[in-house]
């Protein structure tokens, strides 16, 4: 199952499992759970959902893994010729990085990520 969620202006399409970078929260800590309500539209392979404009009831679940991650750094640089002018100045974003968990849409069924477990190799006869 997807899902397209909306957070500060920007949509992601997300399946359970995902990780992504999102813009910094800084109210966040690591190991913190996140919420998504604004669900555009969600599906499977055979059925799918669109909200007009999003889906109510709907709820994406997200574990931060990362509270602050930085970007790279973007150079920005002025130069006005013959003039004598330079103007240099630059800029690292700041994101939070998530894993999503879970998606709830009314209608279908709950798909949570798969859990990591050890396997252990079968002995031989």
């Amino acid at each position: 199952m997807f899902a397209i969620i909306e957070d500060g202006g920007r949509q992601y399409r997300v399946q359970a499992g995902d990780k992504l970078q999102i813009d910094y929260r800084c109210e966040s800590n690591d190991g913190d759970a996140v919420q998504f309500d604004k669900i555009l539209a969600a599906g499977t392979e055979k059925a799918g959902k669109i909200g007009q404009p999003v889906i109510a009831g709907a709820v994406v679940e997200a574990t931060v893994l990362e509270a602050e991650v930085r970007g790279r750094k973007i150079e920005v640089g002025k130069f006005r010729r013959r003039k004598g002018t330079i103007r240099h100045n630059g800029h690292t974003q700041r994101y939070t990085k998530i894993q999503i968990t879970g998606i709830k849409v009314p209608g279908f069924d709950a798909v949570s990520a798969p859990v990591a477990t050890a396997s252990v190799p079968a002995e031989q006869s």
